[in-house]
């Protein structure tokens, strides 16, 4: 019969060893077969509070262990299996605690932005803002400004700001930089998708800065996983039907300001639809 020893002992081993190690699939199998033994894969009047408190630890560690495993569908089973432990008042837990609910909402945020879901994004952010009234809000949570503050510089086309937060200081935990590469990709793919429609070429230098890449050798790169010709300094796009020839300085004059204003204006649009 398992005990709650037992599964104490799987959550140690789980946040002692990599995440990548073989191991870490079975003891994240073998920690919910115990919860099931313990009645406790949901929260049950009969569940004492260091029970709950260990079981929500549990899934939490599952669902960030999933994030450094870069496995989202495995990242959203965890949140949904969280939400009725979430739900309950921090009374409910062993000396109130409140666990790792900030950090695993704020990853779903951003999981949320990376795949587009705009509705889904502020869907529950309205549930945590009628959730935090009378308690001071949600301003002073970093897990939770984090994503807020990129959907905003998002809808801004403000991409600079974006790139900048997703480096160094500005995430707030090591599982945050997984999700941050991600939206940075889709950021990029999009700039990349609008200068084909846009212009005929680019000046290499242009390209590095516009898509926030880190040397001109990365563009070259990724204008050959584009179907992009580098040649002479210059990225030279495909041909756009009916699409006209600019000069040199209106491309070095509209690189930034033209392709930020359309796909903010694009961002626009997609919320209203």
């Amino acid at each position: 019969m398992s005990s709650e020893s037992d599964l104490r002992s799987i959550l140690h081993q789980l946040t002692s060893q990599s995440p990548t190690s073989p191991e870490t699939a079975s003891l994240l199998s073998k920690a919910k077969i115990t919860l099931l033994h313990l009645n406790c894969l949901l929260p049950t009047p009969s569940a004492s509070s260091q029970l709950l408190s260990l079981a929500r630890s549990t899934l939490e560690t599952g669902a960030l262990i999933s994030i450094r495993l870069q496995n989202p569908d495995a990242f959203t089973r965890y949140f949904q299996q969280l939400q009725p432990f979430y739900e309950l008042t921090p009374s409910s837990y062993s000396g109130n605690d409140r666990g790792q609910r900030s950090k695993v909402t704020g990853l779903y945020l951003l999981l949320l932005l990376t795949k587009g879901d705009y509705a889904g994004f502020h869907t529950l952010l309205e549930e945590l803002e009628v959730e935090a009234q009378g308690s001071g809000g949600l301003e002073g949570d970093q897990f939770l400004q984090y994503p807020v503050m990129l959907e905003q510089w998002l809808m801004e086309g403000a991409y600079d700001r974006v790139w900048s937060a997703t480096k160094g200081e500005g995430v707030p935990s090591e599982e945050f930089s997984v999700f941050s590469e991600v939206l940075v990709g889709t950021i990029r793919s999009e700039i990349a998708s609008c200068s084909e429609k846009a212009y005929p070429s680019l000046p290499i230098l242009n390209a590095k800065n516009l898509l926030f890449l880190e040397s001109e050798g990365a563009v070259v790169t990724f204008a050959q996983e584009r179907g992009w010709v580098a040649k002479d300094g210059r990225i030279y796009f495909p041909l756009q039907q009916g699409q006209d020839v600019r000069t040199e300085k209106e491309i070095l004059v509209a690189s930034g300001q033209v392709i930020e204003n359309t796909i903010g204006y694009a961002r626009e649009l997609e919320t209203i639809v």
